[in-house]
């Protein structure tokens, strides 16, 4: 069987089951075995693959077809044009949460923010976040928690791939509870879990089915971790410190009530997602 005709054949097969983007995630899927560029598929079109590779891709695409997100077949997600190695003790990162670290580093560039660091990162997940900041802010520290040791394993094997280990501390905490905080961090970021628990079975099959729950139960309301979040974060922050936070679309009103109730706190603010939706966070320490 030619490279195209694999290729064709898996995308019929995507499409029927409902899967969007058949041609690239095929293209993915055989481009991971073969070690190719997309470029250098298109060029072995016509090339006659071996009946090893034929099983190989066969299995990875059944397990694709059983929803199985993509990311984890072939162990790895692009975030911010750069690859993350994830596996199923992670999130997924998602395009959406780019725009926490764009609003991040935004404020932190701005003339007499005295925003120079160290970051606090809560949830650590692949490390993608705190990996990016110590990427994109070459002298400054970030430190990174997360309660899981498996997903700072990920995330530490994702530092060193970036290069980042020596300005990046993983440390194993169940948020803020494991560490003592003595107001040391000029900025606190973090994606917590934000969906509401009632809300989990109605996502996609491939996030329901697949994606670690402890990312993404948010509680009754999807407000749990936020409010946990909210009663420590003034603990970590410097005077005038900056908090930015993930959130969801309809949580706007209520992160903006509850942490407009913790006197520590002022110049609240929501920025809105590409799509017009209320998603970052902002808060400063006074």
């Amino acid at each position: 069987m030619t490279v195209h005709d694999l290729v064709e054949n898996a995308v019929t097969r995507l499409d029927e089951a409902g899967i969007s983007d058949a041609a690239i995630e095929a293209a993915m899927l055989l481009g991971h075995l073969l070690d190719f560029s997309r470029a250098q598929l298109v060029l072995a079109a016509y090339d006659e693959l071996g009946k090893e590779t034929v099983r190989d891709f066969e299995e990875a695409l059944l397990r694709r077809l059983g929803r199985e997100p993509l990311a984890y077949i072939i162990g790895e997600q692009e975030f911010w044009s750069l690859p993350f190695k994830v596996t199923p003790d992670v999130l997924i990162p998602r395009p959406e949460t780019e725009l926490l670290i764009e609003t991040t580093l935004q404020e932190m560039k701005k003339e007499g923010t005295g925003l120079r660091g160290p970051v606090l990162d809560l949830g650590t997940g692949s490390g993608a976040i705190p990996i990016v900041l110590a990427l994109e802010l070459p002298d400054v520290m970030v430190y990174s928690l997360d309660q899981s040791f498996s997903a700072l394993n990920v995330a530490s094997g994702n530092a060193r791939f970036h290069n980042v280990q020596d300005r990046v501390r993983f440390i194993c905490s169940d948020w803020l509870q494991g560490i003592s905080c003595k107001r040391i961090f000029s900025v606190v970021v973090t994606n917590p879990p934000y969906i509401a628990g009632s809300e989990l079975a109605h996502l996609q099959p491939e996030v329901r089915g697949y994606e670690p729950v402890s990312a993404l139960d948010g509680g009754e309301r999807g407000m749990e971790m936020i409010e946990r979040i909210a009663r420590q974060v003034p603990q970590a922050l410097k005077r005038g410190g900056l908090f930015v936070m993930e959130i969801g679309a309809d949580q706007e009103q209520y992160v903006l009530d509850l942490f407009g109730s913790i006197p520590e706190l002022e110049s609240l603010g929501v920025r809105k997602d590409y799509a017009g939706h209320p998603r970052i966070f902002l808060a400063r320490r006074k």
